[in-house]
């Protein structure tokens, strides 16, 4: 719900306008990086292994923690600084449509959200132990605070520092998102052994993560090339897909990856046990589910489009024009809401079963 807060005050402040574009386009370098460390991050491999190494020894689970967090911060630091430098390089070939002043705005505000997948990163580390430990109110809790941070750069940081004060808010929420995290972990009373940089059971997860942060890294260059295209369209079609998205995104977050991040450990846990009954019937229980519900938002969406984007984005600068281009792109995407979602589900039970390199082949073909 705080993310349909957030953008009605994005829509409502800015409207569809190039400003809107330069915010959304800078978070595509950002991203990019995120997704390219989660090599090191993803739960979806540290999970099965951490949850193995837990049964053994618990201090082996915590030197693997602490693998992760070394490793991690290691390279993204190095990532995060070349960025850094050639930020503006990267805006001038990806942005074919924006004039000088628009590449500099964006180049600053990818500069500052570069924190960003700092502190995700960390905090996907994190949320890895209180997902295996079933604490699921606490990593749902992570895009609360998250937008919580996007929303005050919006209704104060931006009041002070114009569009940069955008980008503060969201290395505030990336930093929330990950403080957040790290109570859970005291209680649980595990602490990451920061022994070594490299370990046996970090190269497993690096393994594990490979084709799936080669899938993403494929979506992010999809959306890239995406953005890019739109950036020389008429001002605010970036922010009008963006828009959309998000909205489209929502009953795929609630229902979708709810299910699908609920299930993962279980499943994990059958897998290793080689409970083969318990693991389908537990798929199937939660496929079910998810059809069950995602189905009937889909045609919620397709049917009340233009109600939706009125109700949530249409104040302020958000104009009529705005609402209709939105609804139009909202009507296609709506389309994807329940194969999203399974997607999801299907890609967590391939990991479960320690199958990684299908789902990559599946995301290069879509």
């Amino acid at each position: 719900s705080l993310g349909l807060f957030r953008d009605r005050f994005l829509a409502g402040m800015l409207g569809a306008s190039r400003s809107l574009d330069i915010y959304y386009a800078a978070f595509r370098v950002p991203d990019f990086i995120y997704t390219f460390m989660l090599l090191f991050t993803a739960s979806t491999a540290i999970i099965p292994i951490f949850l193995k190494k837990f049964g053994e020894k618990k201090e082996w689970s915590e030197e693997l923690l602490g693998s992760a967090v070394l490793c991690f911060s290691f390279a993204v630091l190095i990532l995060s600084a070349t960025a850094f430098f050639l930020m503006r390089l990267i805006i001038e070939f990806s942005l074919p449509g924006f004039s000088e002043k628009d590449i500099a705005e964006t180049a600053l505000l990818a500069r500052i959200m570069l924190l960003s997948p700092i502190f995700l990163g960390l905090s996907n580390i994190f949320s890895s132990v209180t997902q295996a430990f079933r604490r699921f109110f606490v990593y749902g809790l992570s895009p609360v605070f998250y937008n919580v941070g996007i929303i005050l750069g919006i209704t104060v940081f931006y009041r002070f520092m114009g569009l940069a004060g955008l980008a503060w808010g969201v290395a505030l929420g990336a930093f929330l998102h990950m403080a957040i995290q790290i109570p859970s972990l005291k209680n649980l009373s595990i602490a990451p052994k920061l022994k070594r940089l490299w370990s046996a059971d970090l190269k497993q997860v690096a393994w594990l993560s490979l084709p799936r942060t080669l899938g993403l890294s494929i979506t992010q260059i999809t959306i890239f090339i995406l953005t890019g295209m739109a950036s020389v369209f008429s001002q605010g079609s970036i922010s009008i897909f963006n828009l959309a998205l998000n909205l489209e995104y929502i009953p795929v977050t609630v229902i979708g990856l709810s299910y699908s991040v609920a299930a993962f450990p279980d499943l994990v846990s059958f897998s290793l046990n080689k409970a083969r009954d318990q693991f389908d019937k537990y798929f199937s229980a939660a496929m079910r589910h998810i059809v069950f519900w995602t189905l009937p938002m889909s045609v919620l969406l397709l049917v009340l489009r233009a109600q939706i984007v009125r109700v949530v984005l249409g104040s302020g600068a958000f104009s009529w024009q705005d609402t209709r281009l939105t609804a139009a792109a909202l009507f296609i995407l709506s389309l994807a809401v329940v194969f999203q979602s399974l997607f999801m589900l299907l890609v967590r039970t391939f990991y479960a079963e320690g199958e990684s390199w299908r789902p990559l082949i599946i995301n290069i073909v879509s």
